[in-house]
């Protein structure tokens, strides 16, 4: 009963909070990214998610826009020189990740589960990658309050499917109050 209709339930509720809460944070977090470079306050990627259904995914543009498109960072060569100044600090902190709320109150993702993955990627997956379609994808997850970035794609691919299998109620809770503490 969780999965299929509480925590759809409680990703609304709580998206819809937090986006009245967050809206004038929110406003000024887009300026600041707008005086820090030039180019648009949103990045938008093709991302895969319940079912290996496409969205776009926003999120504050933490990149300079000479950056090539569609390329995960740690791919680049030094990527440190393709991020803005704010652009680091946001990473840090997340917060460049906050524009996804919105794909939370469109049923795109969720607050917990596994990050959604680039679309270019799909055909390359391998089974046990494959298993994260069959949960909706998340702001966070198991993944990310066990190294985020620092994993190896491999062991990711393990950490998400062993939330689409543990998923539950208090499963989503530890995951979330970790994220807060590992941010």
């Amino acid at each position: 009963m969780y999965r299929k209709f509480f925590k759809r339930v409680i990703d609304l509720i709580l998206s819809g909070l937090a986006l009245l809460i967050l809206a004038v944070p929110l406003l000024i977090l887009a300026l600041i990214v707008k005086l820090d470079s030039k180019g648009p306050v949103l990045f938008w990627q093709k991302r895969v998610g319940l079912n290996k259904r496409t969205f776009m995914m926003p999120k504050f543009r933490s990149m300079y826009t000479e950056t090539p498109a569609d390329m995960p960072t740690h791919l680049l060569h030094d990527p440190s020189r393709w991020i803005t100044p704010v652009g680091k600090i946001y990473r840090k902190l997340s917060i460049d990740e906050l524009p996804q709320l919105l794909n939370i109150l469109r049923g795109d993702m969720s607050f917990v589960g596994p990050r959604p993955q680039l679309a270019e990627f799909l055909p390359h997956y391998t089974e046990a990658e494959k298993v994260r379609h069959n949960v909706r994808p998340g702001l966070t997850g198991l993944a990310q309050i066990s190294g985020r970035d620092e994993l190896e794609i491999e062991v990711k691919a393990r950490l998400d499917g062993e939330y689409a299998q543990k998923m539950s109620f208090w499963f989503d809770v530890k995951m979330f109050i970790g994220s807060v503490f590992y941010v």
